[in-house]
């Protein structure tokens, strides 16, 4: 096992390069981190809400989008994919609120987002098109915010950060933190055009430049990633507005948990395969720069050089333990006091440090976005999604080249 060193040695370069450069770009534009473009023109907007199955929730999402402080909200379209529940009726009885609501009901299941989304592309009259997860809520404040961006005619997408809006669970707590720390490093790309995803739950898109790259890809699991990447090769800038949000509905369940973050990473997968030939081609941009570079190193080494770590850790207690065990039962010196140490490894102490400068870095993320840290469960929660929530990454990530292998590429 002497490889397993050297990828370990790749991984903590790799973390601690991404570390300084993440750093670096906050130091520098800290004091306009909240900073937003003065909204300009008022362009017409067309929302896009796909629904499948969602009659607990869409009701509460319309209520959000007709809060939201914009006089040039053109329509709602609601695109119900057959769902089996009373999403249909939910969404009939806010219509008669509600005048621009337009429900569109697809006559067969599409079988994914995607495909509703493209439905109401088609049907949409605005020159933006903002897309909203029926599980979603937009901040009153979203589109004063966000539409200034759209001044700049190469302007292709503007998102914002995501926020969980159900914590008070243990694990909706972790990804509660997680959500930050993904709205924030996004914030930081933004800086560099690194804009990598637009998520679902509330992004802005310039009608023409969905128009240009075909709509949404169908047969993407994460067809807002692969979206942006297209954008991204046809040379549309992605921004991020950290000055607004969109909260959203997290898993309450591991298993649902566990589903939903593999999904992401079958999409991953896919975005991989579908513009992997863009890679370190100058000709490509950002995209092929720097986007697929650091999606492929953050994927795959990160999760590789994270499991390398825990089996180097847990190898030497299991061993130990059944060495000190077998010579107890054979009451045969098989390992002496001499033998018996757990003294870590330089590798063991570099790991160790890896995690605390993630602690850190997660810590400085918290406190510029305002969080209340110093309280026993928020620190709980804190030290357990550096030093354990993050750790299950690998084993997601296993699980989905084994689904790709089979080619189960279904949603859920």
């Amino acid at each position: 096992m002497r490889v397993l060193p050297f990828i370990y040695l790749a991984y903590m370069f790799v973390f601690l390069y991404f570390l300084i450069f993440f750093l670096l770009i906050y130091v520098r534009n800290r004091k306009d981190l909240f900073s937003f473009e003065e909204l300009g023109k008022h362009y017409g907007v067309s929302f896009v809400v796909p629904a499948y199955n969602e009659g607990e929730t869409i009701g509460e999402a319309l209520k959000a989008i007709f809060d939201i402080d914009y006089d040039n909200i053109i329509e709602v379209i609601v695109v119900n994919d057959c769902s089996t529940d009373n999403t249909r009726e939910v969404v009939e009885k806010f219509k008669k609120v509600y005048p621009k609501i337009k429900l569109i009901n697809n006559e067969k299941n599409l079988g994914n987002a995607a495909g509703s989304q493209n439905v109401g592309l088609r049907n949409a009259r605005g020159e933006l098109i903002a897309v909203v997860d029926a599980d979603s809520y937009p901040s009153g404040d979203c589109l004063k915010k966000m539409v200034g961006y759209f001044d700049d005619p190469r302007v292709g997408v503007v998102t914002a950060p995501v926020y969980v809006r159900n914590n008070d669970k243990f694990l909706e707590r972790l990804q509660y933190i997680e959500y930050k720390t993904i709205g924030f490093s996004r914030r930081l790309l933004d800086y560099v055009d690194g804009v990598y995803v637009t998520p679902g739950p509330l992004a802005v898109y310039r009608k023409t430049a969905l128009d240009e790259i075909g709509g949404f890809d169908e047969k993407n699991l994460t067809q807002d990633i692969e979206a942006t990447w297209s954008l991204a090769y046809y040379k549309w800038k992605r921004r991020m507005c950290l000055a607004t949000q969109v909260t959203s509905t997290a898993p309450t369940k591991f298993k649902e948990w566990f589903s939903q973050r593999r999904r992401w990473l079958l999409g991953g997968l896919q975005c991989i395969k579908k513009h992997w030939k863009t890679m370190l081609n100058p000709k490509t941009g950002m995209l092929g720069m720097f986007i697929v570079p650091f999606f492929i190193l953050g994927t795959f080494l990160g999760s590789v050089g994270l499991g390398v770590f825990i089996y180097i850790f847990s190898t030497r207690i299991i061993s130990n333990f059944l060495y000190t065990r077998y010579s107890i039962t054979a009451n045969t010196p098989l390992v002496t006091l001499n033998d018996f140490y757990l003294t870590p490894s330089f590798l063991n102490y570099l790991g160790v440090l890896l995690f605390l400068f993630g602690l850190v870095f997660t810590f400085i993320i918290l406190k510029v976005l305002k969080e209340k840290l110093l309280t026993k469960q928020r620190m709980f929660d804190l030290f357990f999604y550096v030093f354990v929530y993050n750790s299950l990454y690998p084993l997601i990530l296993i699980s989905s080249i084994w689904k790709l292998a089979r080619g189960k590429m279904e949603w859920k």
